[in-house]
């Protein structure tokens, strides 16, 4: 077999490296910087022409070669991590093929030379390899079978997640600095049920990576209790799978798809159903393509606009970007677009990479950039611990590299520690990102949550959002209420606003609750308020009106009174019934007074007593005013020969006629209030959104029998003062009772109407002013002309 190993070596030619620098410690590096490779056919008659790659660059991957330079650099400067040592790298291209990452490896462990009687078992050329990108070439990197050449020889990958490389029996010398795909498939499920998505399809790559990171999804979301429509997988090579999975996709009723895809097989997958233009499905991704921007095309979003994933956190080390578009191209890749003709055979042969130099666009947006420099720390840190190091001395090698970074345990520059668990992965940390455009054909990685292994339960996965929007219709917000839409599906619905006295204090509410009776909706109707209470107030301006021409009134009338006693032994004042008079204006002092008993928040007391002051005080009015159209008709028929009738009127007469029609009034007041009295009351059928407090008449009848006697002692007075009017005297005031009963025959005849259409507090209102009208009329009709003229009290 050595003869063998010997003779191939002879007569292959060896793999030069991208990019190389020589130093006393070399780490390799194997990306995929070219997308694709053209293989050659395999005849088998004559020697393979090399492997040729293709034009189609991966931005990414070469960010990656820039990073591990710019780490290797920086460590070479450092005066306290392996001093006085220098670190190389050899960096190698493998186009993306598993095949070409076999090429590397066996290039990275025998170096450059032809091994002519050199025995193949040897030491290694490089003691640790950065990379592969993608689980299935990292596989091939790690396989036993070249374990067992060069042992001490370690690989740390920065992207490679499948679970299946956790086996420490199977990869002892495996390592990456970044998490297995157990924690990202399970927090995928978590995902899943935090939008209540119950019915899912799945789609994954026919590989390593997606076969084991679908495995665990299905157990977590079978955990959780989502259930899956189709699972279907396909391989990047395989056009046939892909076009099936399609039809599939287009078939199915789940509008959401878990796709656990390398990012090749999602370009691919993008490719085809924009091609069938299938959209309108909500795509839940994984790290590997959920933050990739050569998916981003002019007509990516409409398939995969709102996507949801986990991604590595965003690259933050200081003066990592400047060196990827500045110092590398001064310092590490010296050649001249202009002058390649006369460069060295290295910048021959990648001429093509200065097509890289001017694009700068994806730097802000890097992201496994910090897992390729915290691996090359990682190597660098376990090569430190190993080795006898000093200021002075300098490093002695051992060959315990793989042990040593079992144990390593550093911070790097931006504050993030970094050590391996058992099974040489690190923390799992993801942010949640969700698709978004920003204008037409920008789309934003927008970070809207995080999962952090490291914290409690409960708080490991957070969302800061409730995206993506994935309904028919926006949720009904509490104090609307759903309406269906005719003819289609019972998630698509109307908002309406409750109606007025309803509300609904949840979301997605059926229908609203009727408040309680002395209960109003709020404004926006999700609430119950007490409803306001209506009464005229004294506060209110409408109550100060009446109660300044209710004490005006009352002021009139004892100035008139006044008048009266200081001229009470005049002809006027003698010859119209001074004790009347006096009695009269009383009588109006109390029905301008009792109209106050209106005014303020009505109680039980109160409302027994406005109305019963008010019949009673107009009753003892009228029949003042009664008794005295009685005298004059008395006093004229009095003149006529043998007539005697003014002894049956006298004085006493007179009070006895005053007093006993207002006994009668007394007597209905006191019979209203025993059988059914007014009582406070909360009427609320006039207005619905509020509660007029007012007094209830208890009895109808009551009130009626007050208003209809004192209607008939007034039409009686009218009647008899009418007779009257044309009686020759300079002193009959028949005809100023007439007018003053026709005053008072109107007010309250015009009050009626207006009393029963009058809403609320104006009710009342309307009652103060027909009793204030009615008092002035009288008070004017019946006195003003007696006041008009001083000559009237004195000279006649």
């Amino acid at each position: 077999v050595r003869t063998a190993l010997l003779y191939l070596s002879l007569i292959g030619s060896p793999v030069l490296p991208l990019l190389s620098k020589d130093g006393d410690v070399m780490i390799g590096g194997a990306f995929s910087i070219h997308s694709k490779i053209a293989q050659p056919s395999l005849s088998f008659t004559e020697k393979p022409t090399p492997f040729t790659c293709s034009r189609y660059y991966n931005f990414e991957e070469f960010r990656f070669a820039q990073t591990m330079i710019f780490a290797i650099e920086e460590i070479n400067k450092s005066k306290h991590l392996l001093p006085n040592v220098s670190i190389g790298y050899r960096i190698y291209d493998n186009c993306g093929s598993t095949l070409s990452s076999m090429r590397a490896v066996m290039a990275l462990m025998n170096g450059d030379e032809l091994l002519i009687e050199k025995n193949c078992s040897g030491q290694s050329a490089v003691h640790a390899i950065i990379g592969e990108s993608e689980s299935s070439s990292t596989i091939v990197l790690s396989l036993h079978s070249l374990l067992e050449v060069s042992p001490s020889r370690l690989q740390i990958s920065h992207s490679a997640t499948c679970e299946c490389l956790s086996s420490r029996k199977e990869y002892p010398s495996f390592f990456r600095t970044i998490a297995s795909d157990l924690h990202q498939s399970r927090a995928l499920a978590q995902l899943v049920k935090h939008f209540g998505w119950t019915w899912v399809g799945a789609v994954n790559s026919d590989s390593d990576y997606g076969n084991n990171g679908m495995a665990i999804f299905l157990s977590a979301a079978q955990e959780e209790g989502v259930c899956v429509e189709y699972i279907e997988k396909f391989d990047r090579a395989e056009p046939e799978k892909l076009l099936k999975v399609v039809e599939v996709i287009r078939k199915s009723t789940a509008r959401v798809i878990v796709a656990f895809l390398a990012h090749v097989e999602m370009n691919n997958l993008l490719e085809q159903l924009n091609v069938h233009n299938i959209t309108g499905r909500q795509f839940i991704g994984v790290e590997a393509w959920i933050t990739a921007d050569s998916l981003v095309t002019p007509t990516s979003f409409s398939v995969l606009g709102g996507s949801l994933g986990f991604a590595v956190q965003k690259t933050n080390i200081s003066g990592l970007n400047t060196f990827l578009v500045k110092d590398f191209w001064e310092t590490d890749f010296q050649c001249e677009e202009n002058h390649i003709d006369v460069a060295s055979k290295s910048c021959k042969e990648n001429q093509d990479l200065m097509k890289l130099r001017d694009y700068n666009d994806d730097v802000e947006e890097l992201r496994y950039s910090s897992n390729i420099y915290k691996a090359v720390y990682a190597v660098a840190h376990s090569l430190h611990s190993i080795m006898k190091c000093s200021d002075s001395q300098g490093c002695d090698k051992t060959s315990e590299v793989i042990e040593a970074l079992k144990q390593v345990n550093f911070i790097i520059k931006n504050g993030e520690q970094v050590w391996f668990d058992s099974t040489g992965a690190v923390l799992a940390r993801y942010e949640v990102v969700n698709w978004q455009q920003r204008s037409i054909g920008s789309v934003h990685f927008e970070p809207v949550g995080y999962y952090d292994a490291s914290l409690p339960p409960g708080q490991k996965f957070v969302l800061n959002t409730e995206l993506p929007v994935s309904v028919c219709s926006e949720s009904c917000r509490p104090g609307t209420y759903k309406v269906l839409e005719r003819g289609k599906p019972v998630c698509c619905f109307h908002c309406l606003p409750c109606p007025d006295g309803e509300i609904s204090n949840s979301t997605d509410s059926n229908d609203c609750n009727q408040c309680p009776e002395e209960y109003w909706s709020n404004q926006i109707r999700d609430a119950c308020v007490p409803k306001n209470v209506e009464f005229l107030s004294y506060t209110e301006d409408m109550s100060k009106i009446l109660m300044f021409f209710t004490l005006f009134g009352v002021v009139l009338t004892v100035t008139v009174a006044v008048l009266f006693l200081i001229n009470r032994d005049t002809p006027l004042v003698k010859a119209n019934n001074s004790e009347l008079s006096f009695l009269l204006l009383f009588s109006l002092s109390l029905c301008f007074l009792c109209s106050l008993t209106f005014i303020g928040r009505p109680t039980e007391w109160s409302c027994m007593l406005r109305h019963t002051a008010f019949g009673i005080t107009f009753v003892l009015c009228i029949s003042c005013i009664l008794g005295k159209t009685i005298v004059v008709l008395m006093a004229f028929k009095a003149t006529l020969p043998s007539s005697n009738v003014m002894k049956w009127f006298g004085p006493v007469q007179q009070r006895l006629t005053v007093l006993s029609l207002t006994l009668i009034q007394v007597i209905i007041c006191i019979l209203w209030l025993t059988i059914n009295p007014p009582f406070p009351f909360k009427n609320m059928k006039i207005f619905r959104e509020k509660i007029i407090l007012e007094c209830s008449l208890g009895s109808s009848l009551g009130f009626w029998a007050v208003l209809g006697y004192i209607g008939i002692l007034a039409v009686l007075c009218f009647v008899l003062a009418f007779l009257a009017r044309k009686l020759p005297d300079n002193f009959n005031e028949a005809k100023f009772i007439t007018f003053s009963m026709l005053i008072f025959s109107a007010v309250w005849i015009t009050f009626i109407p207006a009393y029963v259409s009058s809403p609320g507090k104006l009710t009342v209102a309307v009652e103060i002013f027909a009793i204030l009208a009615s008092s002035y009329g009288i008070l004017f009709c019946i006195f003003a002309p007696k006041c008009n003229c001083k000559t009237h009290l004195h000279s006649l």
